[in-house]
């Protein structure tokens, strides 16, 4: 069992950085299964970053160019970096990890971390 533990949320102002890290323990693990979500209050959670499982990166058009993210395999964290934070970027995100299925799709990932309070002032 793979558990997952996300750190790094946080108070920041519109046009500032966040760094979110997702750090993996447990059976092995691959960080290509790392996906990141967000939800909004009142809404379901949507995709926001992911692998694929050769390697390449995939990213909501809402956040492509300003989110990155970045996978240390000795650590087995994966990181979500934020930049030009806007005010609707402030939502719980959330790292997940999946076996199989679509990156973007919620119902691939079947291991969860705690949610981080991500909020920008605008």
């Amino acid at each position: 069992q793979v558990q997952l533990v996300v750190s790094g949320g946080g108070l920041v102002q519109s046009g500032g950085s966040l760094r979110l890290s997702c750090a993996a323990s447990g059976r092995t693990f691959s960080t290509y299964s790392v996906g990141w979500f967000r939800q909004f209050p009142g809404k379901e959670r949507e995709f926001v970053a992911a692998f694929d499982w050769i390697g390449g990166t995939h990213y909501a058009d809402s956040v492509k160019g300003r989110f990155t993210l970045a996978r240390d395999n000795i650590k087995s964290t994966v990181d979500l970096q934020m930049n030009s934070l806007k005010a609707e970027d402030t939502a719980v995100y959330y790292c997940a990890s999946r076996r199989v299925g679509s990156y973007s799709f919620v119902g691939s990932y079947s291991t969860w971390g705690q949610g981080t309070q991500v909020t920008v002032s605008s």
